[in-house]
């Protein structure tokens, strides 16, 4: 379903999010993608069209994502909320692996997530290493 995004609204999102993922942190410069302007809550669980509840995301979180709102903690096994961009500092629920190629879940909702919208895929792990070597990730968002 496609909604319509007031381009101011379109604009304060990209500034929030500085022109990366919330979810993943890939900055939209390094792909040959756009980014979307994904629901947090979806509509279809009566999630808004607002500031609040909108966020930056690269494809692939959002395809993953799709209209999720928990997943499973590979570790405790049980079911957590996913990481919400708005409410929750991603700084407190992730952190870079020593090379800056991996997303490393400090809490359960981190860890779902990451599990969830597959954020170290290989292929992200690879894209990520050739970006660290242009000097281009990980972000300083």
């Amino acid at each position: 379903m496609s909604i319509y995004i007031l381009v101011d609204l379109q604009r304060q999102i990209r500034d929030r999010f500085v022109n990366c993922c919330a979810y993943c942190r890939t900055a939209e410069s390094l792909t040959v993608t756009i980014f979307e302007f994904e629901h947090i809550i979806p509509l279809s669980a009566g999630g808004e069209t607002i500031f609040r509840n909108l966020c930056l995301s690269c494809p692939s979180c959002n395809r993953y994502k799709a209209s999720r709102q928990t997943a499973i903690d590979p570790i405790t096994e049980e079911e957590v909320r996913l990481f919400h961009p708005h409410l929750q500092a991603w700084t407190e629920h992730f952190a870079w692996s020593e090379d800056a190629t991996e997303i490393i879940g400090l809490t359960p909702i981190a860890r779902a997530t990451i599990s969830a919208l597959r954020m170290n895929r290989p292929q992200l792990i690879r894209v990520r290493k050739m970006w660290v070597k242009m000097g281009e990730h990980p972000p300083s968002i």
